[in-house]
């Protein structure tokens, strides 16, 4: 019988507040790149998911994400209600902490995936509709990509695909999600004639920096230890941030100057990128996954803007293919000399691992891509996903909420 490390657990409880404040710091990411009218609702589109995907997390979520596996494609009702799912260790999935515990750490990624995808359609989604996507979205695909990936008996899991925290599960499932969305919704009022200039940069620079504080519970807590694989993925989080930031400030210079906004979006993309490599590679490898994620999202969004796609805050640019890029560069830097339970990449020897991490992230973008794709279109001819041209006016902070957030 396991027994409880407190170091562990304690580690895990902090964790798991990190990554729970980042739903509310995403909020505030997303809330500043928009319009002043649509603000209330942007945050809120974020913030809600705390309660919604809560609830649907404990009802069955976590039972279709780690119960036992049904053919590899999905958990079974073992955990219904969080049946079964006590204080007691786990062997399979907690070792040396609570099991609640576990489906606690893991109810945070649950949480803000839905979030992400809220950044391609904001300033025109229906709160309802949104409400309603989001349930579907996190029961049908979060939940079985989770399974496929962490779950004892998931099919990537078996395949011997590497996401230390949250690569294909979180971010290329939220970002090509969110670009099926933005091809199926309608472009914003006016985006063809520009005029969409955030009301409120700091606000965003602040959300930035809380997501950069989160993620190191987000990447370090996935050790599920207090212990050096920890220390080791809080690091190269760092990392891989602060070559993106620093790249993309370049290249933004580039164009014409360096970009606040751009700094920060660097940043975060560095965050993505790393996340499925944190505890597999080292602080170098780091380096390089942020350094060359930021020009694979800055001419991500370039195409996107040639392309004239109101994908409204580039969901698919920094979280689905800065999330690509860091699942394939995972079979290139992975070295079991950093994590002897992962697996040699590419540049130690193992192209097998490369191709398997390519396999794995191809099988999620259809997934993803497809299954929303289907959901935007049912969701389209029954309750609608815009709202009124006349409400996207007056602004979706009183048309949908009756409040405004500046007297």
């Amino acid at each position: 019988m396991n027994s409880i490390d407190t170091g562990d657990t304690a580690w895990v409880l902090i964790s798991t507040t990190l990554v729970l404040v980042m739903t509310p710091a995403l909020a505030f990411f997303y809330g500043g790149m928009v319009r002043k009218k649509n603000v209330l609702s942007t945050l809120n589109l974020s913030f809600i998911m705390m309660a919604l995907i809560s609830l649907q997390w404990i009802l069955f979520g976590f039972s279709l994400a780690f119960g036992a596996s049904l053919g590899g494609v999905v958990g079974g009702f073992d955990y219904l209600g969080l049946n079964g799912v006590g204080p007691e260790p786990n062997p399979a999935y907690a070792a040396t902490i609570p099991f609640v515990l576990f489906a606690a750490y893991q109810m945070m990624f649950a949480v803000i995936t839905p979030a992400l995808i809220s950044g391609a359609f904001v300033e025109r989604i229906r709160f309802k509709t949104f409400l309603i996507f989001s349930l579907l979205w996190a029961t049908l695909v979060y939940d079985p990509v989770a399974h496929w990936v962490w779950g004892i008996g998931g099919i990537l899991r078996n395949l011997g695909a590497l996401d230390f925290a949250g690569g294909n599960v979180v971010h290329i499932t939220a970002g090509f999600s969110a670009l099926a969305l933005a091809l199926i919704i309608r472009p914003r009022q006016g985006f063809s004639n520009g005029g969409m200039e955030p009301h409120n940069i700091p606000f965003s620079v602040l959300g930035a920096g809380l997501l950069w504080m989160g993620w190191f519970g987000f990447n370090g807590g996935s050790a599920l230890g207090a212990n050096g694989l920890a220390a080791t993925a809080l690091l190269n989080t760092n990392t891989a941030a602060a070559a993106a930031a620093l790249v993309w400030m370049l290249l933004s210079w580039r164009d014409s100057r360096p970009s606040i906004l751009g700094i920060i979006t660097g940043a975060v993309v560095g965050l993505v990128a790393i996340t499925p490599a944190a505890g597999y590679v080292t602080p170098l490898g780091a380096i390089m996954i942020g350094a060359l994620a930021a020009p694979i999202s800055f001419f991500a969004i370039k195409l996107r803007q040639r392309r004239r796609l109101d994908e409204s805050l580039d969901v698919w640019a920094c979280h689905g293919m800065g999330g690509l890029w860091g699942a394939l560069a995972t079979g290139l830097f992975a070295t079991k000399a950093v994590n002897p339970a992962g697996a040699d990449g590419l540049f130690y020897g193992n192209p097998q691992q490369f191709v398997v991490q390519a396999m794995a992230a191809g099988i999620t973008v259809l997934f993803a891509f497809g299954v929303t794709w289907l959901l935007g279109k049912v969701l389209k001819r029954t309750v609608g996903l815009s709202v009124s041209d006349v409400e996207e006016q007056i602004g979706l902070d009183i048309a949908e909420h009756g409040e405004r957030a500046y007297a």
